[in-house]
């Protein structure tokens, strides 16, 4: 049988479950549950640590093939490593959270999300919290990255109405996202 990402996804997320490892799924397959779908195979969760490294390391080794000395430095330095199903060539980047804004409230508002036939429940990166994360990189992309703001437009034409506004305008300007913020609901709601 083969194995898709979201599989993959219900895997990691039960690890992390039994481990009492906080997550929250991001990158593109979460804004493609919440926002416009699109082909994705990139697997990105975050993860809040506390002491939980060396259960996580034990673990992930006895399932996935996880290059151990990157996987420590980068939980040292809280950069993502990843864990590689090579059975089925699945990769998934788990990116180890610190204390800023962004990483506390990624975590904080996650939701959960049931996904008939394939997964219970994971917690999944709120939509205006992927709208700020997908600003960021796009940000730190020199505002190049295509993707990043066609994901954030679309979320914001999906969500609008529904997202918590004052959170998200007060929180991208505590960022110096603001004015990216702006631009990118306009597009969103001329498109």
């Amino acid at each position: 049988m083969t194995k898709g990402p979201l599989e993959l996804v219900g895997q990691v997320a039960e690890m992390l479950d039994e481990l009492g490892i906080a997550y929250a799924l991001g990158g593109s397959l979460a804004s493609s549950l919440v926002g416009e779908p699109r082909s994705t195979v990139d697997v990105d969760i975050a993860i809040k640590l506390e002491n939980h490294a060396t259960a996580l390391l034990e673990r992930a080794t006895a399932e996935f093939y996880v290059p151990i000395e990157a996987a420590r430095a980068a939980i040292d330095a809280q950069s993502s490593f990843n864990l590689v199903d090579t059975a089925h060539g699945l990769k998934v980047d788990l990116f180890v959270l610190g204390d800023g804004l962004l990483d506390r409230m990624q975590i904080e508002r996650r939701m959960k999300v049931t996904i008939p036939g394939l997964v219970d429940r994971i917690w999944v990166t709120s939509p205006e919290d992927q709208v700020l994360r997908k600003l960021d990189w796009y940000r730190s992309t020199g505002n190049e990255s295509e993707r990043q703001w066609r994901d954030v437009v679309g979320i914001l034409r999906i969500h609008g109405e529904a997202m918590n506004r004052v959170y998200l305008d007060e929180t991208a300007r505590a960022l110096n996202l603001g004015a990216l913020l702006e631009e990118a609901t306009r597009a969103a709601t001329l498109d």
